[in-house]
């Protein structure tokens, strides 16, 4: 990636590191309240495609957002240091990358990984052994239960929070019967089963969920089952690939049906890229709309934002949307954890300091606009004003909707 951070460079180390594995900091012994701040941040540099350029983004996001808390006099007073090392999305790795860094003395103060959550189920048992505090972009079943991983905290929302916000939604539109089609993979079978909750609870009547195999190539079946059961909208979950056949199933059947798409629709650049390269502009995403978050969609007036776009984007190219950009938003919450602990060496305290809105308020965050941790959860728990439903549009750094696209 190019860099243009020039006061970076004094105040912050970053060690990417291809297959090698985690590179040494500056000094080798352990972390300390008149040292560096040390962040191990872990991605699959090395990884091919959407997950390559879904690591890219994540990193590229702490990486500004070390620049942020750094020209904010850093956490506790202490200047961020940054290492980057390779895990390409292999979970082995990232446990073996972990181990090194703490066996060679320089066990971070603070761990982020990219995903997926395989990577963090492998990794959230050694940082609870080794008292390490950790962000977790790849939630897992029970990564945001406190009573189990105490110093992690979960940045992307649960699929029943997504699942929530896509219930209310389509009450809000009036639609009677909802349908769902979900992949096989373990996020689609949850969020499957937590979008049939959650219709319920909002009182709208589920027209059937039907699950499809992430390696079929037609959905066409699933698809017709929905369409019998009368459903007036189609809530969808496809990442990748998976999302062009459901579409071109869609258009097989003729059936011109209001669809919801989650974040795994959003977060596939089919749905921003014109034909032949991808589906946007065509019939096939027409009646699409895509649950994303605020910092997803181009805002002149969201100052918060736009500097962290800003700061991304003059470091490198956005390669995928900013619904990868979890990373920026921890060294705000730890500044203000630590601000309010008067400490940055003893995590239980900063975690403790992580469930009190008022600190959580106090952060200076953008990717999400604010966080509801708490002494029972440790997921972001977002509101309302966390999430947007967009239609599909051109890209521009890493964000729908921007007119410049």
């Amino acid at each position: 990636m190019k860099n243009r951070h020039s006061a970076l460079v004094a105040a912050l180390a970053v060690s990417a590191v291809a297959l090698a594995g985690c590179s040494g900091s500056s000094s080798g012994s352990e972390s300390g309240s008149d040292g560096p701040y040390r962040v191990l941040v872990t991605g699959a540099i090395s990884g091919q495609g959407a997950l390559a350029a879904n690591s890219q983004t994540s990193i590229l996001a702490a990486k500004a957002g070390v620049e942020a808390v750094n020209g904010n006099g850093g956490i506790g007073g202490r200047q961020v240091e940054l290492t980057v090392v390779d895990d390409g999305g292999d979970a082995t790795k990232a446990v073996s990358n972990l181990r090194e860094a703490i066996a060679s003395g320089n066990k971070p103060d603070l761990y982020l990984n990219s995903g997926p959550s395989t990577l963090s189920a492998a990794t959230l048992p050694i940082l609870k052994q080794n008292k390490i505090l950790s962000f977790n972009v790849g939630p897992t079943e029970n990564s945001s239960d406190p009573e189990e991983f105490p110093l992690n905290f979960d940045l992307s929302p649960s699929p029943s929070d997504y699942a929530s916000s896509i219930a209310r939604h389509a009450k809000s539109k009036g639609y009677q019967q909802v349908g769902v089609i979900h992949g096989s993979s373990a996020y689609g079978e949850a969020f499957g089963k937590a979008m049939e909750s959650s219709l319920a609870a909002e009182g709208v009547s589920a027209a059937g969920s039907e699950e499809y195999d992430i390696a079929a190539l037609d959905m066409t079946a699933q698809l017709q089952s929905l369409k019998n059961k009368g459903a007036q909208a189609l809530v969808v979950d496809a990442y990748g690939a998976p999302l062009g056949y459901l579409l071109t199933s869609l258009q097989r059947l003729d059936w011109n049906i209001p669809l919801i798409g989650n974040t795994s629709v959003s977060g596939t650049a089919l749905v921003a890229k014109p034909a032949p390269e991808g589906v946007l502009g065509t019939p096939a995403t027409a009646n699409l709309v895509m649950q994303v978050f605020p910092s997803t969609v181009y805002d002149a007036n969201d100052a918060a934002v736009n500097a962290m776009v800003t700061t991304m984007a003059g470091m490198g190219q956005i390669p995928s949307t900013l619904i990868l950009a979890d990373n920026y938003d921890p060294f705000g919450l730890v500044a203000a954890a630590a601000a309010k602990v008067g400490s940055t060496t003893d995590a239980t305290a900063l975690a403790e300091a992580l469930e009190n809105q008022e600190v959580l308020d106090s952060a200076k965050t953008a990717f999400l606009p604010r966080y509801h941790y708490s002494a029972e959860s440790h997921a972001p728990n977002l509101e309302d004003d966390g999430y947007r439903f967009v239609p599909p549009s051109k890209l521009l750094n890493g964000q729908y909707g921007n007119p410049a696209a």
